[in-house]
């Protein structure tokens, strides 16, 4: 595990890499930052992986913008959590020298990197998007054109409704990205199959 440090009002893990590839991980509600961190160090050992905790409580969970109810996002409050978001991503490009960058979000985390990398297209090269929920449809962003996107998702989900998270892909499709969908029968938890396709996504 990296250090646990600050930068941008997150608390933050960073594990230095040595390669030219930077990978940020983003949890899940009410988890913490080292949610995915150790599995981001396992499965892209040479790369410089940096984990910030979301600085928004909900009853004392962690989360990276405010919601009203489930699936209804404060939007106002969202717009400025993604100006944050970036001005961090940037800094983090800035002082690893990175030509790469990769994001891995589980539930909220792949919330705001979605919605960080429809902003903000030239951030990150590629997305893995673990059970991602953005319940409007975005502009038209052609800065996606050929990035690099897995989506994955159970069919069975409580919380992201399959046709929601269909039509994320589709829409990311649309805007010339690479984009694929690999779905497992389950809920809203990660199964071991959406594992193994993050890895292979990873290489």
């Amino acid at each position: 595990m990296g250090m646990k440090e600050n930068g941008m009002g997150y608390e933050v893990i960073r594990s230095a890499g040595t390669g030219d590839h930077l990978v940020l991980t983003f949890h899940g509600t009410g988890a913490s930052a080292d949610q995915l961190h150790g599995l981001a160090r396992t499965l892209l050992p040479e790369a410089h992986v940096v984990s910030p905790q979301g600085d928004v409580s909900e009853h004392g969970a962690a989360r990276f913008f405010r919601r009203k109810a489930e699936g209804v996002y404060d939007m106002e409050d969202l717009a400025q959590r993604i100006e944050q978001m970036a001005t961090f991503v940037q800094g983090e490009i800035t002082r690893t020298g990175v030509a790469h960058v990769t994001g891995i979000g589980y539930s909220n985390g792949a919330n705001i990197l979605a919605a960080t990398a429809i902003k903000h297209p030239g951030l990150f090269d590629a997305m893995a998007l673990m059970h991602p929920l953005i319940p409007w449809v975005p502009d038209p962003e052609p800065g996606l054109a050929a990035k690099r996107i897995l989506v994955t998702a159970g069919r069975q989900d409580p919380i992201c409704p399959p046709d929601l998270t269909q039509g994320l892909a589709d829409w990311f499709t649309a805007q010339m990205a690479d984009c694929i969908v690999a779905w497992h029968p389950g809920g809203h938890e990660i199964q071991q199959t959406e594992i193994d396709c993050l890895a292979d996504f990873l290489r």
